[in-house]
This record gives C-alpha cells, sequence and structure tokens, in this order.
C-alpha cells in the first residue's frame, strides 16, 4: 500500500501585499497537485489586482508591483471563490492539501473572502473536510533539537529539496510539496502508520505546543510579541466596539 507521503497531495501558497493576516491582500496564489512521488505536477495560478497599493518592501520580496498587478490581475472577489471552490475539490477528491505556514495563507484567504465575498473558508469543507499538512509544523514535531531557522528555504536546504523561483507562489508550492515528502521519507518509522486525518488532528496539538514554547522564549526575551496557537485556521477577530 502506498503512504500518504508517496501519494496524491496538492499544494497552496500566495504571495501578499504584507504579513498580517487582518489588514494585508493577496496578490497571487497557486494551486499545485501531483498525483503521485515524481509525477509531472498540475498548476493553476491567479494574479490579484488587491485593490490597494503594494508596499516596496512586498515587490522586493515577490517581484509583483503595482503597475503589473493593476494593469495583468484580477479583481480579488472571483479570484478568492475561484481559490475556495479549488481547494475544496482537492478535500473532495481526497487529497491532503499541504501548506507551509499554513495560518498564515488560510487565514488570510478566509479573510479575503470575508471582506470581498462575505463568506468564510470554513464553510467550503462543511462536505469535504480540510486535511492539512504543514511542513513546518511537522519538522519542527519531529526534529525539535534542531537549530536554525525554518523557513521553506531553509527546509529546502535541509531536506535536499531544489526550490527554483523562490516566492513565485506555484514554485512555493511545489517545494512545499517536496519538502513534506522528504519529511515523510526520513521520519517513515512516526509518520507511515499516519493518515492525513489523524496527521491533521495532531498538528494542531503540535503547532500550539510549538506556539507556547515561541511565547514563552519572547517572554524570557523582553519581547511583547504575541503568538497564535491555533493551527491551521486562525479564528476570526470579534468586531470593534
Amino acid at each position: 500500500m502506498t503512504c500518504w507521503y508517496e501519494g496524491p497531495l496538492a499544494a497552496f501558497d500566495t504571495e501578499t501585499t504584507g504579513v498580517d493576516v487582518e489588514t494585508d491582500r493577496i496578490v497571487s496564489a497557486a494551486v499545485v497537485v501531483q498525483d503521485a512521488a515524481g509525477a509531472r505536477p498540475r498548476v493553476t495560478r491567479w494574479l490579484v489586482n488587491p485593490g490597494v497599493p503594494v508596499p516596496e518592501g512586498a515587490t522586493a520580496v515577490h517581484g509583483l508591483t503595482d503597475e503589473h498587478l493593476q494593469r495583468n490581475g484580477r479583481w480579488p472577489s472571483p479570484v478568492m471563490e475561484e481559490i475556495a471552490r479549488e481547494l475544496s475539490e482537492q478535500a473532495t477528491a481526497g487529497r491532503p492539501l499541504v501548506v507551509m505556514n499554513a495560518p498564515f495563507d488560510l487565514t488570510l484567504l478566509d479573510r479575503e473572502l470575508r471582506r470581498h465575498r462575505a463568506s468564510s473558508l470554513d464553510r467550503w469543507f462543511e462536505s469535504a473536510s480540510l486535511r492539512v499538512l504543514d511542513p513546518r509544523v511537522l519538522d519542527k514535531h519531529l526534529d525539535r533539537y534542531r537549530k536554525g531557522r525554518r523557513t521553506l528555504t531553509d527546509l529546502c536546504a535541509h531536506y535536499e529539496v531544489t526550490l527554483e523561483g523562490a516566492h513565485d507562489a506555484a514554485a512555493d508550492a511545489l517545494a512545499s510539496i517536496e519538502v513534506v515528502r522528504a519529511v515523510g521519507r526520513r521520519f517513515s518509522a512516526r509518520l507511515e502508520r499516519l493518515s492525513p486525518s489523524e496527521l491533521h488532528t495532531l498538528q494542531t496539538v503540535w503547532h500550539a505546543a510549538q506556539a507556547r514554547g515561541l511565547q514563552a522564549w519572547f517572554a524570557r526575551s523582553g519581547s511583547p510579541e504575541a503568538v497564535d496557537p491555533a493551527w491551521p485556521l486562525r479564528p476570526e477577530l470579534p468586531a470593534a466596539a
């Protein structure tokens, strides 16, 4: 029987105007589907005119300028629904969804759906459960004492995965799939008996523990930064009074 990390996987990634999931916007996104390890991936891309200025710092990361997005990007409303529908179809087809640092990309998509469609991401998964595999959470739990950063670039280097065109949504999504497959192979003795559904549930616990550890480190360092333990989607903030 083929282990989940050798079988069908889909991946989702975004490029954005910044790092605040409550206020920043998606400027590009991609879903990559790979039916088996080594199989030719199928890629769906979206380019978005976010309707707000793109900061120079964000452009420096992903290379997408205001001018390019205004000329070539689509309005967010139909794009966000298309993305949500695609993710829902992947869940219905039984493909686990790989999302690097899932609380960022999935929460940002949820907020865009609320902003432009008066909807939410959860609504799209009422009939087919979302099963997420987060390379960052998996690696940090399975190799918790390894020092160093755990960005996608770092994980690709550690697991010897080629990442061509970093900060392109499709390139990052494909690399995330390959990292998850590499994690599965390296820790097969601990992972092969677990289903993606079981791993999804376990990652909620692992991420919460990781968040508590990081919060404690911030406290010792005198940093006021708060770490959200929710995974893979952060709860909606209460409306301002």
